[in-house]
């Protein structure tokens, strides 16, 4: 079983919420889906148990089963502390804006200090930057290019990236996975 977000996720496609062992998603950014016949599989596999379901039901010559539209984890799994170094995770701790000018457009990325100085590709040293502005800055330091980064990278941690993937919410959400999703966010006054 693998936790991915479907490129064509919708209504018709039944996708079932995956929640860990103590109700939270397992991930908010991607939002932590499995296709209808991977949580049907789970369920009979007994790994899950099914929290909320459809009134869609598919059938076999046997039997009829209404498609689960949240299930939780039988065995809770621990969180990873520190999220992996990708193009994707460094977007989404810069909240998918240019570090430099704000524009959420012909995003790419930036070593702030550049290879050609000895910068590393690291958390600490890559910002997202639009293409005009990582041509402009070019391989100079941000002192000598008059750019400094809004927010100085940083090695985000996993609840980071929760927080932040929160703010871009996917295209579909079925109503029963929103009493799932969000619930430990802080509470306005």
């Amino acid at each position: 079983m693998h936790t991915a977000v479907s490129p064509a996720l919708s209504a018709g496609s039944w996708p079932a919420l995956v929640l860990n062992a103590d109700f939270r998603p397992l991930s908010y950014y991607p939002l932590s889906i499995w296709s209808w016949q991977d949580t049907i599989k789970a369920v009979f596999l007994d790994r899950v148990n099914t929290v909320a379901l459809y009134d869609k039901a598919v059938r076999s010559p046997n039997a009829e089963f209404r498609l689960p539209s949240v299930v939780s984890l039988k065995s809770f799994v621990r969180p990873s502390r520190h999220p992996a170094f990708t193009r994707f995770n460094v977007f989404l701790r810069d909240r998918f804006s240019c570090q430099y000018c704000g524009t959420k457009e012909e995003l790419t990325f930036d070593h702030l200090i550049p290879r050609s100085h000895g910068g590393q590709t690291t958390w600490e040293n890559v910002v997202t930057a639009c293409s005009p502005c990582n041509l402009q800055k070019g391989g100079m330091l941000p002192a000598k290019a008059n750019m400094w980064p809004h927010q100085m990278p940083f090695q985000p941690t996993v609840n980071d990236l929760h927080k932040n993937g929160r703010l871009f919410p996917p295209n579909y959400l079925h109503g029963s996975w929103m009493d799932y999703l969000y619930w430990d966010a802080e509470l306005e006054a």
